[in-house]
């Protein structure tokens, strides 16, 4: 396929999430999604296993932020239930260290959902104060290797919002409220665990993105953006208006990548360009 370039500022540096363009299948591969991501001047694909990053070095990418190597939905058992500390630290520390041989920059983490069967909600919720605990002590664990090995681990707030599809919402999700995932991080007090803060999940919980992105500026660590209502393209059917915050993200001195992280309903291809073009602010 052959893809016209874009002329970009460079001061935002734009990373494709594979599973959005890669959906069953049904879309790209992986040497398709990098060779379009490299031709749209992207730097990166990201969460995408070891076994794709020899493509990724192909095209010239890195992989932003990688998963945690947890089966499964991989954010509903996290950190804010020790039952799986012992499985979520392992698979996270492998990751960190394929990250560190393999020269990319970060590993994603989650909260977990709230109840302590995480696919049961009969089985009686976590108090947050407790989850809180459970997360920081796991991520203070995980910090040791992180800072050792140089590579960050990025917390991410998700919405428990929009129960309509597996991956537009998360209900049950425990790291729902920006502030209480954000304090999370401060606690952990360490410079290699940072905040994932994604646009679209800030919006559907809270809205207020700007102020809120201002909030956190100490401690973003990733970026993702989505269009709200759906989880869709950034395009003019949804109600998130990218470029100012891009540029607030400019302004507060953020250099880390930034996600584009939509499910497309039309061509993929237009979508994905349509979305560097309006936040290569």
């Amino acid at each position: 396929m052959s893809v016209p370039p874009l002329k970009l500022r460079g001061r935002v540096k734009h990373s494709v999430v594979f599973w959005c363009f890669n959906l069953g299948g049904d879309f790209w591969d992986i040497d398709k999604t990098c060779s379009i991501a490299a031709s749209l001047g992207c730097k990166s694909v990201e969460i995408c296993g070891p076994e794709t990053w020899p493509t990724l070095k192909k095209h010239g990418l890195v992989c932003a932020l990688a998963p945690n190597g947890m089966p499964g939905a991989p954010f509903m058992r996290g950190l804010n239930n020790t039952e799986f500390h012992g499985q979520v630290i392992d698979a996270t520390s492998k990751m960190i260290d394929d990250c560190a041989t393999a020269g990319f920059p970060s590993v994603i983490a989650f909260t977990g959902y709230k109840w302590r069967d995480p696919e049961n909600p009969q089985s009686g919720e976590i108090p947050r104060e407790e989850a809180a605990r459970n997360c920081v002590a796991g991520l203070k664990k995980l910090a040791r290797l992180a800072e050792q090995k140089q590579v960050t681990i990025n917390l991410e707030h998700l919405n428990t919002r929009d129960g309509t599809h597996p991956m537009k919402g998360h209900p049950g999700y425990q790291g729902d409220d920006l502030d209480f995932v954000a304090d999370i991080v401060r606690q952990v007090g360490s410079p290699r665990v940072r905040l994932l803060f994604d646009i679209y999940h800030v919006q559907v919980m809270h809205g207020d993105v700007i102020r809120r992105m201002e909030s956190c500026r100490d401690i973003i660590g990733h970026v993702h953006t989505a269009g709200n209502p759906g989880r869709g393209e950034l395009d003019d059917n949804q109600e998130i208006n990218f470029p100012p915050i891009l540029r607030k993200l400019v302004e507060l001195g953020y250099d880390g990548y930034v996600g584009h992280e939509f499910i497309p309903n039309r061509d993929p291809l237009a979508g994905l360009r349509q979305a560097v073009e309006l936040c290569d602010v």
